[in-house]
């Protein structure tokens, strides 16, 4: 099963199919050649469906953490069968934007998920 199922309410653990992240705004500190290469060997270029954790204010992808969450966006394309999660954040001292896409039979579960997600996250619950 590509949703995991967890007890807290507000973590929501899943395998996401493709994965992009890269560095954004374009105004913000240049990646050094070593991160850039960590993310694409962990994330962008790697085959494998990669573990996403969302829980109340941080987002994972594998083992980087996203914190300074903004510009969430959570949308189940036309004649796709499939969830996209798009989103702008810091890890560490650096920014990124992430999109991150699920293609699983339970896509509307994890798209359900995300959207109750971002709402009480932007509401401050």
């Amino acid at each position: 099963m590509d949703l995991i199922l967890t007890l807290a309410v507000s973590e929501i653990k899943y395998l996401a199919d493709k994965v992009i992240v890269h560095r954004w705004p374009h105004d913000t500190p240049l990646w050094d050649p070593l991160t850039q290469e960590n993310i694409d060997k962990t994330i962008n270029k790697n085959p494998e469906k990669k573990l996403v954790a969302v829980k109340e204010n941080k987002i994972s992808i594998q083992n980087i953490e996203f914190d300074s969450i903004q510009k969430i966006g959570i949308s189940v394309p036309f004649f796709k069968d499939e969830c996209t999660m798009i989103f702008e954040g810091r890890f560490g001292m650096l920014y990124g934007h992430a999109h991150i896409t699920v293609k699983s039979g339970n896509y509307l579960d994890v798209f359900g998920r995300l959207i109750k997600w971002r709402s009480n996250f932007q509401s401050g619950v």
